[in-house]
């Protein structure tokens, strides 16, 4: 089995509604998204030759997801009240509406089905929230 890995970073801040503990306010991290990729055979055509993919198609697909969280705010559609919302929209704020809850766990489990789309053979993804805690979503 081969398997390749590449990572792309990005900032962004978030908000954990219902949440109790420490990170019930908006927060930032500076995110770390892993991806592993793997497969049992290698390319034979010609410009690819003995590659599982080529690193460049690999890094472009996986930057052109985590920019999209650039320096915005992800939050779980309809956990902000609509005047919260509204005036932040009104102030220009990129803010991200997810259909879950944005924890780590979660955004694991979004980059691995964005990657797959993309034609991937995933083996995992790893979502790091901070530079030592992180979540890993496999299927």
């Amino acid at each position: 089995m081969y398997l390749l890995k590449t990572e792309q970073t990005f900032d962004s801040a978030h908000f954990l509604s219902d949440y109790q503990g420490k990170c019930r306010n908006l927060h930032g991290h500076q995110w770390r998204v892993i991806v592993e990729i793997c497969g049992k055979t290698l390319s034979t055509d010609t410009q690819t030759r003995d590659m599982l993919v080529d690193f460049g198609d690999l890094k472009h697909d996986l930057k052109t997801e985590t920019d999209f969280f650039d320096h915005a705010l992800i939050i779980e559609k309809g956990s902000l009240k609509p005047t919260t919302l509204t005036a932040l929209q009104e102030e220009n704020f990129k803010i991200v509406e997810l259909p879950f809850r944005p924890t780590a766990e979660r955004m694991a489990s979004y980059f691995y089905t964005k990657m797959k789309s993309h034609g991937y053979t995933l083996r995992r993804v790893t979502v790091y929230e901070t530079p030592k805690n992180c979540a890993i979503y496999e299927e």
